[in-house]
């Protein structure tokens, strides 16, 4: 495989209505079950939207945490909560219209080396927030350990 082109291969069968398994081909993942919500599906599992933004947070989160680690920081523990807004579009069918981030450091801002640095970048090495960002809204927000509010430049 080149480093230019880098695949992911999943298999998606469905189990029963709209519950499905995915498979995380050529992996020893655990397969998922996804579900649709009540009262379409029974909730036997996150359904996409959810996937999609718990993605989202998962992605950032970890680019946070590499961007953190780059700079030769030793981070506590991050956390990351995430909402996803839908509406209907103009057809009248339900979209993700906007997904929102709120990431959560452990660490007070001025224990951490080159944050300003760190906020700067971190967003644009997540794959999964920046290809989003090309049709769906994407904002985020960091805190430090003590709460703060932490600025962070648009990435998008």
């Amino acid at each position: 495989m080149s480093e230019a082109e880098q695949f992911v291969d999943i298999t998606v069968e469905q189990v029963a209505d709209y519950e499905f398994r995915i498979r995380f081909d050529d992996t020893a993942i655990p397969d998922l079950t996804t579900d649709e919500t009540s009262p379409i599906g029974r909730d036997a599992g996150p359904n996409p939207s959810r996937l999609l933004a718990a993605a989202v947070a998962n992605c950032l989160t970890a680019s946070l945490l590499f961007a953190l680690r780059k700079y030769k920081n030793t981070p506590g523990q991050l956390g990351a909560k995430a909402r996803a807004t839908l509406a209907r579009n103009e057809h009248g069918r339900w979209r993700i219209a906007h997904i929102g981030v709120d990431l959560q450091l452990a660490d007070r801002a001025e224990v951490l080396e080159h944050l300003d640095r760190v906020l700067a970048q971190f967003e644009d090495f997540c794959i999964v927030t920046q290809s989003v960002r090309q049709g769906i809204a994407v904002d985020v927000s960091v805190r430090d350990g003590a709460g703060q509010s932490l600025s962070v430049p648009n990435a998008g």
